[in-house]
């Protein structure tokens, strides 16, 4: 199993260092992407990694920076040739979602089959609406469960974990400090977390036409000095810093502000490919 991370910056004001965050899992031919920010397809190709062998798309939450290329991501994967089902998974309304920006494609969607010859896209697609935590799916390379995670106001926001004969990922997705993420986490070799540098409150208050943000962020996402906590609990071999906020914080800065984490830590960077053992 490969793990690269596609983008690695937190909310959706553009950024010239970092893409919004997303992860691709290779596992043999078939391509897990967790996120679907602006720009996703963009990062499998610079990655190396074919949006044609996408197999699952996992959605942790709906805020814009996380699902922005819901139908754009497989519809790439289907003008670069796949005609296998594609399982999209997340929270409600990832069902409804998908089916209101498929409308917004029709005439695409209409004339580019009619002239190309491809099989239709809509029939290729399997969403679902995850509503409870546990199993998500399983087969015979990979088993994916979620947890309910803790980032209001949305009523469901879902972390990942993706268990296979290689190894295990976690993705927490945006998330105050979860005991369901720790649970989730458990003994994994990565956990992908989102993390705030204390300097971004200042940052993103300044300027900004929302009046409540520094209180959402504090509120709503974790810390810096919170993280290595939560990956200590869960027993991690590897912690991965991403979702990073504000996107130009130093390794090093982020770094001397963990603390209290005794396995190996990786401040993320786009396309960066993470060992997983």
């Amino acid at each position: 199993m490969r793990l690269v991370l596609l983008g690695t910056g937190g909310g959706p004001r553009p950024s010239g260092t970092r893409f919004p965050s997303s992860q691709a899992l290779v596992i043999g031919d078939r391509v897990i992407v967790v996120d679907c920010g602006n720009g996703v397809a963009k990062q499998l190709s610079s990655a190396g990694i074919s949006p044609r062998n996408l197999s699952d798309l996992l959605l942790t939450h709906h805020h814009v920076d996380h699902s922005a290329d819901l139908g754009y991501l497989p519809l790439i994967s289907w003008v670069e040739g796949r005609s296998e089902t594609i399982g999209i998974y997340g929270p409600p309304p990832t069902v409804g979602a998908l089916e209101s920006i498929l409308d917004g494609y029709e005439e695409d969607l209409r004339k580019r089959t009619a002239s190309t010859g491809r099989p239709p896209f809509r029939p290729m697609l399997d969403p679902h609406d995850i509503v409870v935590p546990g199993l998500v799916f399983e087969d015979d390379d990979v088993r994916v469960t979620a947890a309910f995670v803790d980032h209001p106001p949305f009523e469901i926001a879902l972390g990942y974990r993706i268990d296979s004969a290689s190894g295990s990922v976690v993705v927490s997705g945006d998330t105050a400090p979860s005991p369901n993420l720790v649970d989730l986490a458990r003994g994994a070799d990565v956990l992908i977390h989102e993390v705030v540098h204390p300097s971004a409150i200042t940052k993103l208050q300044n300027g900004t036409n929302a009046s409540t943000i520094a209180d959402h962020i504090r509120r709503n996402h974790t810390m810096l000095a919170d993280v290595g906590a939560i990956a200590e609990q869960a027993g991690v071999r590897t912690l991965v810093l991403s979702h990073l906020v504000p996107h130009d914080v130093d390794d090093g800065d982020w770094l001397a502000g963990l603390g209290g984490f005794s396995g190996r830590t990786v401040v993320g960077r786009d396309l960066l490919e993470v060992d997983i053992r």
